[in-house]
């Protein structure tokens, strides 16, 4: 794995520490289920492989799995794999260990795209969207449109609102930013002794940052559950046939 020059301006931090207990799949973390005999990261990681604007990326793997990651790295040859570093106990921290690894080659001024290596469907469109509103305003959530009734619920699980879907959209990833500023947050949140955030978003938002969108497709999913998995497989599928067949 090669060492990030210090002049790369953008770079992925694709977290994976989770086990997946939603999936129902006690052998495998879900990152690395197969489909098409390919893991579900290594779909992700070969899109940050393909775009050109980016320069590297630090994979932040779930404990006990990091040998297996660095042999996937090498069978795919995914050459712009910088490190695989192990996550943390929670979300939060998994994203705070891969940016204070990535401070450590580089300097404030990198764009940091945070993204799910359980969320495949991207593709380099979307990566330079982010990069590109990074360098202009500072931040780019990738957002997609709410497409089902959003409800308020209180304690008892009774509606007590119907929002406009209109004016909400559904908050996914990448979420990018400057490295200076999203680990200047992250150790604001240390300090306070904060670990309830469950995303970048929410954690620069808590602390007054301004956050740019950027429009994502539906199609970008998240894969936790076995529909989740299904779903992504039949969109696999889809492209092949379209691609076959020019539909």
């Amino acid at each position: 794995m090669k060492e990030l020059d210090k002049k790369y301006e953008a770079v992925g931090i694709v977290f994976a520490g989770g086990v997946g207990r939603r999936m129902k799949n006690d052998a495998l973390p879900k990152q690395f289920l197969k489909v098409n005999e390919k893991p579900i990261i290594v779909y992700t990681l070969e899109v940050f492989q393909r775009t050109e604007e980016i320069d590297g990326v630090i994979v932040v793997i779930v404990s006990g799995w990091e040998q297996y990651m660095r042999e996937l790295v090498d069978e795919y040859k995914l050459t712009k794999v910088i490190d695989i570093v192990t996550g943390g106990v929670n979300t939060q921290q998994s994203q705070y260990k891969g940016l204070q690894r990535l401070a450590s080659e580089t300097n404030d001024e990198t764009v940091v795209l945070i993204h799910d290596g359980v969320r495949p469907l991207i593709d380099s469109k979307l990566l330079k969207d982010n990069i590109e509103s990074v360098k202009k305003f500072g931040s780019a959530i990738t957002i997609t449109p709410a497409i089902e009734t959003i409800t308020e619920v209180d304690d008892s699980k009774n509606i007590v609102k119907i929002v406009d879907r209109g004016n909400h959209r559904m908050a996914r990833a990448p979420q990018s930013y400057r490295l200076g500023d999203i680990l200047n947050v992250h150790e604001k949140a240390i300090a306070d002794n904060r670990v309830d955030f469950i995303d970048s978003a929410s954690l620069m938002h808590a602390y007054g940052n301004r956050l740019m969108t950027v429009e994502g497709s539906t199609e970008n999913i998240k894969v936790t559950t076995p529909v989740d998995y299904f779903v992504f497989k039949g969109i696999l599928e889809a492209r092949t046939q379209r691609d076959i067949f020019g539909q």
